[in-house]
């Protein structure tokens, strides 16, 4: 994910949390329940918002015309970094945009490249981040958590931290 200049301290913090994350997981509600789905984020914007390219057929009928409530979830265990991001998406077809944007990995989802009429772009705009950072260490994590079950409470676990001063669109 390319990761533009953040505007803000709690942007700037969210950012170097998630670089290097490569997949991301999309909670929408459809049909009256929560559900989740994974996808690739392009672009952390210098605006806080996040880009992706997802099938129109797909996602036009669970978005229709305008912004829903989402949540955005990333998870990574060797740097025991979650995050979890509520925010809006809505759909956006910008020919610029999904130029500036396109990759060769999205060519198997989307075999006319940038111009295929199924492609469109998902935004999404947090309204603040939770974000956990735990031992980066596997074997910390382990002793952590047995020091933990030992003493009936938390030792060594990680921290959380509400950032909440996201830029707006």
């Amino acid at each position: 994910m390319k990761i533009s200049p953040q505007t803000t301290e709690d942007g700037r913090r969210l950012a170097a949390k998630l670089e290097g994350q490569r997949v991301a997981m999309l909670t929408l509600e459809e049909n009256g329940e929560l559900t989740s789905r994974p996808l690739t984020p392009l672009e952390l914007d210098d605006h806080g918002r996040f880009w992706f390219f997802v099938s129109r057929r797909t996602m036009q009928p669970l978005l229709g015309h305008g912004a829903r409530e989402a949540n955005l979830a990333f998870v990574d265990v060797p740097r025991g970094v979650y995050a979890s991001l509520p925010g809006q998406v809505d759909l956006v077809d910008s020919p610029e945009l999904k130029a500036a944007l396109w990759t060769a990995a999205a060519r198997p989802w989307f075999p006319d490249g940038e111009h295929d009429p199924d492609l469109v772009l998902l935004k999404f705009a947090p309204r603040r981040a939770d974000a956990w950072d735990g031992p980066h260490s596997a074997v910390v994590r382990l002793a952590a958590m047995a020091a933990s079950v030992v003493a009936a409470r938390p030792i060594g676990l990680g921290d959380h931290e509400r950032l909440g001063g996201l830029p707006r669109d």
